[in-house]
């Protein structure tokens, strides 16, 4: 018996759309359905330092960050002021993009603890990347120790004219994995930051890592219904990754440290992403390391591997965002 072609077409996009779906709440199609287009981030090294750097908590940093923090993984302009890196970066992205341009932008304070500073310097900072009218988002990535109720209002000053969102480091919910990894916070830091940026209406965005020394796979668990417990509006996952000149790179070499396979990654990440609330925005299912100053995993350097793997265990084994989310309240 011959199917009807109205039916057979039918069936035909309907299996299309199911192909399609967003299984995860992507960023990029965020931005684009806040902001009416396509919004990019433009990167800013705004000069700032961190307390575990400078001494008031500790010299030697978080043991998988380098010197230079995020700064070695950050394309952030140049020029001599955070004035003129905003107008290059702009600039530069107009005489060369080559796909679907973005008109719109957000200004990323990046590198270190950008909310490490006087009020007035903070806000000299700030007003100095807010300098053309495409830009409509003041982003920061701080510390929860770096956050109280005066920060919280310079930031929401900017509300009326921008979006303001907060990246907080967590990395992980267990204090001992903390210490070990001499994060200078505790968990209970991290919710009493979220709780002051929840109160002025400032979005916040957690980041984890996966793969951090000793932690396990229930070590994970915990760290995601920690997450859950808090309002957050978006979540980074990072893996943990090892690169030159940190206190990981020694331990890995003493055969102290041992990454993580991709396959475990892939599977991590699977977890978090069915288990973490379907309203939260998914920032970053992958973190980049420089190739060359990566040491290991050797996988880090093919994010496709990551992304396209992640696809097809979502679309193998029909997972999607939250989809065992009540189960992990």
């Amino acid at each position: 018996m011959s199917v009807p072609l109205v039916s057979f077409a039918f069936f035909c996009y309907t299996v299309t759309i199911m192909e399609e779906k967003e299984r995860y709440k992507h960023l990029n199609k965020y931005l684009k359905e806040k902001f009416g287009e396509r919004t990019l981030k433009i990167c800013i090294d705004g000069g700032f330092t961190c307390p575990n750097r400078d001494g008031t908590i500790s010299t030697k940093g978080c043991i998988f960050c380098s010197e230079k923090g995020s700064g070695e993984l950050i394309r952030c302009g140049f020029g001599d002021t955070i004035t003129e890196k905003i107008s290059n970066q702009v600039k530069n992205y107009f005489d060369s993009y080559r796909s679907e341009r973005a008109n719109k932008f957000i200004a990323y304070f990046q590198n270190f603890t950008n909310t490490y500073d006087t009020l007035d310097m903070l806000k000299a900072k700030y007003d100095a990347a807010l300098i053309d009218d495409r830009i409509v988002s003041l982003e920061v990535a701080t510390r929860p120790d770096c956050i109280n109720e005066d920060i919280v209002n310079l930031l929401k000053s900017y509300k009326d004219n921008y979006y303001v969102c907060v990246e907080l480091g967590l990395q992980t919910s267990n204090d001992e994995t903390g210490n070990l990894i001499n994060r200078g916070y505790s968990s209970l830091q991290f919710t009493t930051a979220v709780k002051l940026l929840n109160n002025a209406g400032i979005d916040v965005v957690a980041h984890i890592m996966i793969g951090l020394p000793g932690e396990n796979f229930d070590d994970l668990k915990n760290t995601v219904d920690f997450i859950n417990k808090h309002n957050i509006q978006g979540l980074k996952i990072h893996s943990t990754y090892v690169v030159k000149n940190t206190v990981l790179a020694d331990m890995f070499f003493a055969g102290q440290y041992e990454p993580i396979t991709l396959e475990y990654y892939l599977d991590a990440l699977a977890y978090v992403v069915t288990h973490i609330s379907p309203d939260v925005v998914i920032h970053r299912i992958s973190g980049d390391a420089p190739k060359d100053l990566l040491v290991a995993p050797e996988w880090n350097l093919h994010k496709k591997w990551v992304l396209n793997g992640f696809d097809k265990i979502l679309k193998e084994q029909d997972l999607w965002q939250g989809k065992y989310y009540k189960t992990s309240i």
